[in-house]
């Protein structure tokens, strides 16, 4: 396996049978924590742009990015992906990208489609290294007018420039918004998500954090994650941002630092 110790600032893993890229501001002590984040359905390592090192500076700790399969400039996926794939992920890909990151204290911060494979991973027999997990715009189940926003992204994708705008990130950008998009729109996706009923057993501390605006999904997110985390005698702590819609760390980054940096220094 590679360690942190001789990543550089960006290379690829091997995990789960793939080639991931990764970006990697390297912690400035040994026992300096590192922030795992986790990118949403379109996103991917580069996307976080410069909110990785204005964290790690905030934060005093190492701060590792990579991209799922099919994303950014890792192992393209075969179409569809199975409905299932943030669980699939979670449990064949997750693990090994964690053994692979030399420190002894990881803080996941996952963001929408990361911000659920994070609380998947939170609530299985995680790393114990893993002391804690921020979850923005998390889902876990599906709002129809989340749906409808998606319904809209697929038109967009067809017909303006988004198209040309992600391919800049992503080096099969077909693949990367299919496999996103597809997915959501199936019908049957809806019980593939559904997480209410399970959503308990978080053996972490748990920061859940949402703009008000958000137009992928409701607080009702946040309300279900507040009452599964505490239904468990979990540690909880809420952070709704006035105004703000899907990605808190791009329309609001100084205000999602300084949530992350004040949840990392209360943890254990």
């Amino acid at each position: 396996m590679t360690h942190s110790t001789t990543m550089t600032s960006a290379g690829f893993v091997q995990a789960g049978g793939h080639s991931l890229e990764y970006a990697f501001e390297p912690p400035p002590s040994a026992d300096a924590p590192v922030i795992l984040l986790l990118h949403e359905g379109l996103g991917c390592a580069q996307l976080w742009g410069g909110f990785k090192a204005a964290l790690a500076e905030a934060t005093g700790a190492g701060v590792f990015a990579y991209s799922r399969e099919g994303y950014g400039a890792s192992s393209p996926i075969q179409l569809p992906r199975p409905l299932d794939y943030m669980r699939q992920h979670t449990r064949d890909v997750l693990p090994e990208v964690i053994a692979q990151i030399d420190t002894a204290r990881i803080l996941l911060v996952g963001h929408s489609d990361g911000a659920t494979i994070a609380a998947l991973y939170a609530t299985a027999a995680p790393d114990p290294r893993v002391c804690g997990a921020v979850l923005i715009a998390p889902h876990f189940f599906v709002e129809d007018f989340s749906i409808r926003e998606i319904a809209q992204t697929k038109v967009a994708y067809e017909t303006t420039d988004l198209r040309a705008k992600l391919a800049r990130w992503h080096k099969d950008v077909d693949g990367a918004f299919r496999g996103w998009n597809d997915v959501w729109l199936n019908p049957d996706f809806g019980a593939a998500l559904e997480m209410r009923e399970e959503l308990e057993g978080f053996r972490v501390p748990i920061l859940g954090m949402q703009g008000d605006a958000d137009q992928y999904g409701t607080l009702a997110q946040i309300d279900v994650l507040e009452s599964a985390v505490g239904t468990g005698g979990g540690h909880f702590e809420r952070v709704i941002l006035p105004g703000i819609h899907h990605s808190p760390h791009r329309e609001a980054p100084r205000e999602t630092i300084s949530a992350i940096k004040d949840f990392l220094d209360r943890l254990p």
